[in-house]
């Protein structure tokens, strides 16, 4: 259901990036639309897949030309236990995270990583070519270069303004969840901190040659997390990871919603597990407020979740999910 709304949203699942597998077993396709207000526009949105045939996607009943053309119109923010590949897995995850936010908001960034992608693409599959044909002739990769560069360069900026932006809020949201415990920080790591991006590809074209690919360039960036002057991946106890999560989707969902004037929606999945009862409560507490908009929250015990907002005395629906089909219960 969570997921539903999102891919409304993003066009695309949280869970799943390849679409052909969120068809049923022994189904040819799967259908998801909605309808979505913000008390002065209402939107019809409809997603429809079929086997082997390209995604159809349309608002209002009109079709988009193009997917990206859609994102940034109902922003959506959603925590999930599938969040924790931000702090385990590779950098890959982390550029992903602070791209998907930065696009909602600037098109003409969306339109630059599309853009530098496939210009890389192009780069690496000359730099192969290249390096078989045992050549010093560099000119057709000088030109790749002239247009990866200023591009590469534009997403940097935009990256390096966004985060001056981004982590005051995530360290201000994250004081607040753990009562000011521990201290924590986000680095912006990039080669470009170091040398223009033209300068990185012309010096890097010996190595680059050697192992057939791009090794410098935005396409590397990453973020370090620490707590406690430590990496929060090495130090950090399940809570306070989790805690750290919760505070980069609160700090997300605070410029979407400042940079939209539009409050997203918020999507909590499975938010409780491996937070203490202070950290739970400080949580509801503070998305209850008004300066939060419509929340969905899914979880496991419906008293549990009775009780906590019962205890911060904020009025929920609360619905039954079984076999797909959802009931309110009184």
């Amino acid at each position: 259901m969570l997921d539903a709304i999102y891919y409304l949203g993003l066009t695309k699942s949280y869970f799943n990036n390849i679409d052909s597998q969120l068809i049923k077993y022994d189904e040819q396709m799967f259908v998801v639309q909605g309808d979505f207000s913000n008390g002065e526009l209402e939107e019809k949105i409809f997603c429809g897949l079929k086997q082997n045939q390209k995604k159809q996607f349309k608002r209002n009943q009109k079709d988009y030309q193009r997917l990206s053309d859609h994102i940034g119109l109902l922003p959506v923010v959603m925590i999930s236990p599938v969040d924790h590949s931000l702090i385990t897995e590779g950098s890959e995850e982390r550029r992903k995270f602070i791209d998907s936010i930065i696009s909602q908001t600037d098109k003409g960034y969306l339109e630059d990583l599309i853009s530098y992608n496939k210009l890389l693409t192009h780069r690496n599959a000359l730099l192969k070519q290249l390096s078989k044909e045992n050549t010093n002739d560099f000119t057709t990769l000088e030109i790749w270069n002239e247009q990866l560069a200023p591009v590469g360069e534009r997403i940097f900026t935009k990256r390096k303004s966004f985060l001056e932006e981004f982590i005051p809020v995530f360290n201000h949201y994250y004081n607040f969840l753990s009562s000011n415990k521990e201290s924590v920080g986000i680095t912006y790591l990039s080669h470009l901190h170091e040398a223009k991006m033209l300068t990185l590809l012309a010096e890097n074209i010996r190595k680059d040659l050697i192992l057939e690919y791009t090794t410098k360039g935005i396409h590397k960036d990453d973020l370090d997390f620490s707590i406690e002057n430590h990496s929060v991946k090495k130090v950090g106890s399940q809570g306070q990871q989790k805690t750290f999560l919760i505070a980069l989707k609160l700090a997300q969902f605070d410029f979407l919603s400042n940079s939209k004037h539009n409050k997203p929606i918020l999507l909590l999945d499975d938010i409780f597990d491996k937070l203490d009862d202070s950290r739970v409560t400080k949580l509801m507490e503070l998305v209850s407020k008004e300066t939060f908009g419509q929340i969905f929250i899914t979880d496991t015990h419906s008293e549990r979740l009775r009780e906590i907002f019962n205890n911060i005395h904020v009025t929920i629906k609360l619905f039954n999910v079984v076999n797909g089909n959802v009931e309110e219960v009184e």
